[in-house]
């Protein structure tokens, strides 16, 4: 019998930091439809004890995108349930709840750039590098490039990006914000491990309020989002971990340390 294709494999340590590792190196970690199902799956219903997911890959590559060895030809309505299919995906990455961050090399590539985008935090080593290649395919992005991506790098230079097919390495991204971190060959995921401890020690409900409400007053004009980061405020301000987290501070600045 042949045995069923695995995508991720996850680990929770005592900490609440979730290890998500990308089990697909064979093919880069590229993205098929059992792949996103796999990524729906998790995010929908992560594990209870998790505080910080660190999303990693197995292999030299973090995603290279679209497997199109699996491409199947679709009507025009079915690529549109298809992309939105990706789109619910990555949504749950972004908006449910939970710190997302990406320990990034090799390959972040049209999908796979994506898939990154939909994270919080992006740590990446010199090998990787970013291309959207859709145009020398004949094809469009779909699963929320012309939304993360266009917001983080500018209209402008992802059409450019697209039209010409340009890679981005390690350097450029950090620079264009497609990365929040650059370090050395090798670091990418102990560096996204520290990171994940210093955002779990966070009050939960301050982490959820900026996962949440961030981006959606992003979308809203200025009396809108300043009238919602008010409300925002008053729930987090008010909460039993502010009240505790504002208190040792106090104590510590009262003792000097």
């Amino acid at each position: 019998m042949k045995k069923a294709p695995t995508y991720l494999s996850c680990t929770v340590d005592a900490d609440g930091i979730a290890l998500l590792e990308l089990t697909r190196p064979e093919k880069h970690n590229a993205i098929n439809d059992g792949f996103i199902a796999a990524i729906h799956a998790f995010f929908a219903a992560p594990p209870k004890d998790a505080r910080v997911i660190v999303m990693h890959t197995r292999g030299e590559n973090f995603c290279a995108g679209l497997d199109l060895s699996e491409h199947k030809e679709r009507s025009p309505f079915e690529v549109m349930r298809h992309s939105q299919g990706w789109h619910r995906a990555f949504e749950l990455i972004q908006s449910g709840g939970l710190p997302v961050v990406a320990a990034m090399k090799g390959a972040v590539i049209g999908g796979g750039l994506e898939l990154a985008m939909a994270t919080h935090v992006r740590v990446s080593e010199p090998s990787t590098f970013y291309q959207l290649p859709e145009g020398q395919r004949g094809i469009f992005v779909g699963g929320g490039a012309s939304v993360r991506v266009a917001r983080a790098i500018g209209a402008g230079r992802m059409t450019e990006m697209m039209l010409t097919g340009r890679r981005y390495d390690a350097e450029d991204g950090l620079r264009l914000g497609l990365a929040h971190y650059l370090v050395g060959a090798g670091n990418a995921l102990t560096k996204a491990i520290e990171l994940a401890r210093a955002i779990a020690s966070n009050a939960p409900l301050s982490n959820y309020a900026m996962l949440t409400a961030i981006a959606r007053i992003d979308d809203m004009s200025a009396s809108d989002g300043l009238y919602t980061e008010s409300l925002v405020a008053a729930l987090a301000q008010t909460s039993d971990d502010a009240k505790n987290g504002i208190a040792a501070f106090l104590e510590r600045k009262k003792k000097g340390a």
